[in-house]
């Protein structure tokens, strides 16, 4: 090979290589940053962490037997209610008929006011993520079990139908007229559910891009969807119209929550390793990783208060991992299909890893657990 063309195809090695380099170390400088961290410690699991902006209040679900929701003012963060006996994934709030819902092995229903438990709702599955239509004015309970989709009105609490959407639900989104998109994290699809009629009425292959979807967010004014994935660490943003992909962008390991602000055309990705992804919607065409925000490790889920622009995240302390244990002469007999995970035994789950493959290490230290305040 001639010298001259020994020159080029180095040059055609290294491009590419410099280009992904590039691609996988976004910023770490930016507006965004950590305002402040809130120990407000308790025991038990976490999983979802949800703000109520028009009501000034914060949703911090703890599961166990102790489990519990506490309530916090999302301007002082100061503890100003809880829900007890309530061992939950998540809660949120219609403020139309003002109830809130919290995913627990039988729903849980209460006033949004009081806090107090109006009742609880059983269902089949095992009630894990959660979305509220505001239009239609009905609670969506998401499991990963079937029924994977169970609806229920927010007026009274009644059981409306379910819906089967072939596999897990992670996290859903309402676009504000009929459109309700849910993200199927073992299946590398999005399901397109009809609010109207409650069915499904199609699906958004996302196999070609990435897999293993947690989070997902909408700018509902562009009809954008922004997939969180844990399998290549990346997020796939889509139109919500037909689903066709734009691009994709690399985020964080372990994520396991994605929301939208529509007043910054921004897009946020939080990760069990400890960063918050930053994705600037340019244009509906146009996006770009605009910052990578370093959090506390383990702080995997995110909210939004629309009020002030604050992100909140939630995460604690652990000690070191236990030794392993010895493995059994006999194998465990394997799960019978469709059968309910063991609670906080899956990536997500109440106190689980949500998929951040460096683990949680050992128990919760006591007094740690902490509301992660993140803005400009």
């Amino acid at each position: 090979m001639s010298r001259k063309l020994l020159v080029l195809a180095s040059f055609a090695v290294l491009l590419p290589l410099a280009a992904l380099a590039h691609a996988q170390t976004p910023s770490q400088s930016g507006p965004y940053k950590v305002l402040q961290t809130v120990k407000v410690g308790g025991d038990g699991g976490m999983d979802y962490v949800g703000a109520d902006s028009a009501n000034r209040t914060l949703y911090v679900a703890r599961s166990g037997a102790a489990g519990h929701i506490g309530v916090f003012s999302l301007d002082t963060f100061a503890q100003v209610g809880d829900i007890p006996n309530t061992s939950a994934h998540g809660a949120v709030v219609d403020n139309a008929t003002g109830h809130g819902f919290a995913t627990s092995r039988a729903i849980t229903m209460f006033d949004a006011k009081t806090f107090a438990i109006i009742k609880t709702i059983p269902v089949q599955g095992n009630p894990d993520g959660y979305l509220n239509d505001t239009v239609n004015h009905r609670f969506y309970d998401l499991s990963h079990s079937a029924p994977n989709i169970t609806v229920i009105d927010d007026k009274d609490g009644a059981i409306l139908t379910t819906i089967d959407i072939g596999g897990a639900p992670e996290q859903g989104q309402f676009d504000g007229k009929n459109r309700i998109y849910v993200d199927i994290e073992d299946k590398a699809a999005i399901a397109v559910i009809d609010a109207t009629t409650m069915k499904m009425i199609g699906k958004y292959d996302l196999s070609s891009k990435s897999s293993g979807c947690a989070g997902l967010a909408i700018d509902a004014k562009n009809n954008i969807l922004f997939a969180a994935c844990r399998d290549h660490n990346d997020m796939v943003i889509l139109s919500a119209t037909d689903g066709h992909i734009i691009t994709d962008l690399p985020i964080g390991v372990g994520c396991d929550g994605a929301t939208f602000n529509p007043a910054t055309n921004e897009a946020f990705s939080s990760q069990g390793d400890g960063t918050l992804t930053v994705i600037k919607e340019n244009s509906p065409t146009d996006f770009v990783v605009e910052q990578t925000v370093k959090t506390p490790v383990r702080a995997k889920t995110i909210t939004l208060d629309t009020k002030t622009g604050h992100l909140l995240l939630i995460t604690a302390e652990y000690g070191p991992a236990p030794a392993p244990a010895a493995a059994p002469a006999t194998p465990p007999p394997a799960a019978a299909p469709g059968a309910a995970p063991a609670e906080g035994g899956r990536p997500g789950g109440p106190g689980g890893p949500g998929g951040y493959r460096g683990g949680r290490g050992g128990p919760m230290i006591p007094g740690s657990f902490e509301i992660v305040v993140v803005g400009k």
